[in-house]
């Protein structure tokens, strides 16, 4: 593919991602694409023979740009609270620089919910905890995370993340009578959060003792 091929799609997939995420697929057109992306509806049907198909190759890249930022958190150089931090901190930034993808991500499972439900299925999350618990035998029985349990703390942790994002609205008016504006909450949440989710898991396991 020469180098100009791979600007215009790359034109195309940017301005696709942008559209996509502001307007969903049922409000988006390809002509809105090819506005934004500066070129017209026959090239933009050249690299993408269809909407649904430009859609998906647009889920994809962004899903595989997520969980690329992700790898570290199963190194086992990093403990557990250092991965917590990491994790809080990839995603905070990533949801900064793709405000929009909650809404977006929301849409679809209204919408079209087997295009997500596909994606989660390939992630072998026994794996997942097979491996962590290997690297952090001590931990995990200091936070008494087991198999039952991966699954609260995991849907707890997304929902402490991207929360603030799909009420920023409404947050934004609280934060208004602290004189804080969102980029310095995001920035404290950055550290608050794992801090956070340490403490509860702490006091989880005291409880049930």
């Amino acid at each position: 593919m020469k180098a100009s091929d791979i600007q215009t799609e790359d034109k195309i997939f940017e301005a696709a991602t942008e559209v996509f995420q502001e307007k969903g697929y049922d409000g988006t057109r390809m002509h809105d694409i090819a506005q934004k992306a500066g070129t017209n509806k026959a090239l933009l049907h050249y690299y993408f023979r269809s909407k649904d198909a430009l859609f998906e190759a647009v889920f994809q890249k962004l899903a595989s740009k997520l969980f690329s930022k992700f790898t570290p958190i199963l190194s086992p150089e990093l403990s557990l609270e250092e991965k917590l931090h990491f994790f809080f901190r990839e995603h905070i930034e990533f949801l900064k620089e793709n405000p929009r993808l909650p809404f977006f991500i929301i849409n679809e499972l209204n919408r079209k919910p087997e295009r997500i439900q596909r994606l989660i299925r390939n992630i072998d999350f026994k794996l997942f905890y097979k491996t962590l618990s290997e690297q952090h035998g001590k931990e995990f029985e200091k936070y008494d995370i087991t198999p039952d349990s991966l699954l609260q703390i995991m849907t707890s942790i997304a929902a402490i993340s991207i929360f603030p994002f799909i009420g920023k609205k409404f947050f934004e008016v609280i934060m208004d009578k602290f004189n804080k504006n969102f980029d310095e909450y995001l920035e404290e949440r950055k550290e608050f959060a794992p801090d956070f989710v340490l403490s509860a898991l702490k006091n989880r396991r005291k409880t049930k003792k």
